[in-house]
């Protein structure tokens, strides 16, 4: 089990726990306001004709843009962190788990993707605000304040959290590889469409196979850390993209008549 060290900046540790209430504060707010408004990016990006979204981004650079402060507090926080937390195999392999997720979408996933789309800049500044509040929060917390014995390498919450982190990684990535197997340029060239039915995967089972993945992911790592930083991490998650899915799935339902109907959205066989 994770210890808390007291010693230092009492501030900090006050900022630490608002973040985590910001991170909660913004999912009961932003997830009733998606289900009524779509976020003007991505296939909705049409929906940003008001000059308030401000001027459109390259979709690479918006993705590069907006993810980026988790890498550079994950830095930071190696650099400027507390020695036991730094000697705690723990503290070290639950950090990786979320470096890892950051590298793929900070470096790796804007440059694998297959269309010219934009993003607004106001949509890329809130998530750079949500990347930053959660980077430091996420980071700060693993690289300073709470330490984990080395038990808790055997401890059920962690392995458990950790496959499930695991499953939910390799199906994200498994969905990413999907939808961009359909955004080939050939594909769209010989059809003439610009949106086709994904299938394997989650996909079989949900039409926000990318969405369920990441809640699986923030999920495991929730419990593997066991703390309240990791819990609103996932409930921000769920608030953000599960809305997401859910357009994405009446989407799919008007733009093709023979759509698979025993898809859900974004949880296999429920919703």
């Amino acid at each position: 089990m994770a210890s808390f060290l007291f010693a230092g900046d009492e501030a900090e540790r006050a900022l630490l726990t608002n973040c985590g209430w910001t991170l909660l504060l913004m999912s009961v707010t932003v997830f009733p306001l998606l289900f009524i408004f779509k976020a003007p990016y991505g296939r909705y990006a049409a929906d940003a004709r008001s000059p308030l979204w401000g001027p459109p981004i390259n979709v690479r650079v918006a993705w590069a843009l907006q993810e980026c402060p988790t890498l550079i507090f994950a830095t930071l926080g190696v650099y400027n962190g507390n020695p036991k937390c730094l000697s705690s195999l723990p503290n070290l392999a639950l950090l990786a788990l979320f470096v890892a997720h950051y590298i793929n979408r900070t470096l790796i996933y804007p440059c694998r993707l297959r269309t010219n789309n934009s993003t607004p800049l106001l949509v890329v500044f809130f998530a750079w605000v949500f990347c930053s509040v959660n980077g430091y929060l996420q980071t700060r917390t693993l690289t300073y304040w709470s330490v984990y014995d080395n038990s808790w390498l055997y401890d059920v919450r962690f392995l458990v959290g950790v496959a499930l982190f695991g499953a939910g990684m390799y199906w994200n990535l498994e969905a990413d590889h999907i939808l961009r197997s359909l955004r080939s340029s050939s594909q769209q060239e010989k059809s003439g469409k610009q949106y086709f039915i994904p299938r394997g995967g989650l996909f079989e089972y949900v039409s926000g196979a990318n969405f369920t993945a990441e809640i699986i992911e923030w999920l495991g790592f929730a419990i593997a850390t066991w703390s309240f930083a990791g819990l609103a991490f996932a409930l921000a998650t769920f608030a953000n993209v599960a809305p997401r899915a859910r357009q994405h799935h009446q989407n799919y339902l008007e733009m093709f008549k023979d759509y698979p109907r025993q898809r859900k959205a974004v949880i296999p066989f429920l919703w």
